[in-house]
């Protein structure tokens, strides 16, 4: 009896273990492997620039090379449809607003659905966006009078349809009564700020980090922020609510996500390094440098933020009747 049950153990110690087991180390000792940071825009880009700051610290807090990749297109859904679909447990994605809110709703034939196909590991940056306007037009609470007075004579801009500029000024139309500034797309904000200047448009919602080098260099004005209060970004502008517009309150932001199917140990080693990284001097510098401030929340922050956007975008989507192909 004895050595039956010797052999039996020998048996049992011989025999090849279950998948479940035989991964418990591999995930124990994760990342095996460089880990990808996918970016749907170029290098230069805020997503650019925000995955490029983590990176470094990132790669030595998890012990391998960090590489951020670039794969523009189709505002970054590309990019994002790419770490929907990735099943190597060593891809991630910095996203947009849109990716994570608005694009489901503009985009019938979206590959991925952000509600889904996503692992929301932390908030990246914020910004809010700032209103302006040519610098001969009035300021304050008379510029939005004389935009009444305007009506569809007047024009604004945007870096393209869909766009949170694009969606936040239909939403301010719907915040002050009597504005009916006629959309007029641009390819990047560049071509806004000329088209500003130039007086072929009126008024365009911008980040701080494309709108004030040129409010500084007086040749556009800042009407007010996109949010309830100031901003430590731009304290000396004011918020659209100092001059009367009601319940506006929007930013500009980026995030950091994987895959639905990126294991329980990468996400907990990712956030587990990314919250200290977020408060750093040197990557809180880099970012505020840059016009935009660095968060970094738990995943149920970053799912929280994208759930409330979700319905304020969707909302105005669905009542302007907004469709993209």
């Amino acid at each position: 009896m004895q050595r039956r049950h010797l052999m039996a153990l020998a048996a049992a110690a011989a025999a090849p273990h279950l998948p479940a087991f035989a991964q418990a180390p591999q995930e124990a000792h994760w990342p095996t492997k460089p880990i990808r940071i996918l970016v749907g825009f170029p290098g230069g880009s805020t997503p650019d620039m925000s995955a490029r700051a983590i990176a470094e610290p990132l790669a030595q807090a998890l012990g391998q090379p960090v590489i951020v990749d670039n794969k523009p297109g189709a505002s970054g859904n590309i990019a994002a449809d790419a770490v929907a679909k990735a099943t190597d447990d060593h891809t991630l994605g910095v996203v947009i607003n849109g990716n994570l809110t608005s694009s489901k709703t503009l985009y019938p034939k979206l590959p991925y659905d952000p509600a889904r196909d996503f692992s929301y590991l932390s908030l990246l940056t914020t910004a809010p966006l700032i209103l302006v306007a040519p610098a001969n037009l009035p300021s304050g609470e008379a510029f939005f009078e004389e935009a009444r007075r305007q009506g569809d004579k007047w024009n604004y801009g945007s870096v393209g349809p869909g766009s949170v500029a694009h969606l936040g000024m239909e939403l301010l139309k719907a915040r002050v009564p009597g504005l009916k500034a006629v959309h007029v797309p641009y390819n990047g904000n560049p071509a806004v700020v000329t088209a500003l200047i130039g007086g072929q448009v009126q008024m365009a919602l911008m980040p701080p980090g494309v709108a004030m080098p040129q409010i500084k260099g007086g040749k556009l004005q800042a009407i007010g922020l996109t949010t309830s209060g100031r901003s430590a970004l731009v304290p000396e502008l004011p918020s659209l609510a100092q001059e009367g517009v009601k319940d506006f309150n929007l930013e500009v932001w980026t995030a950091l996500i994987g895959p639905a199917g990126l294991s329980a140990a990468a996400r907990q080693r990712i956030t587990a390094a990314l919250g200290p990284i977020m408060k750093t001097a040197e990557v809180r510098q880099r970012m505020f440098q840059q016009g935009w401030q660095a968060v970094g929340t738990s995943p149920e922050g970053l799912a929280q933020r994208v759930r409330q956007e979700t319905a304020l975008l969707n909302g105005i989507i669905k009542a302007r009747g907004i469709k993209l192909e």
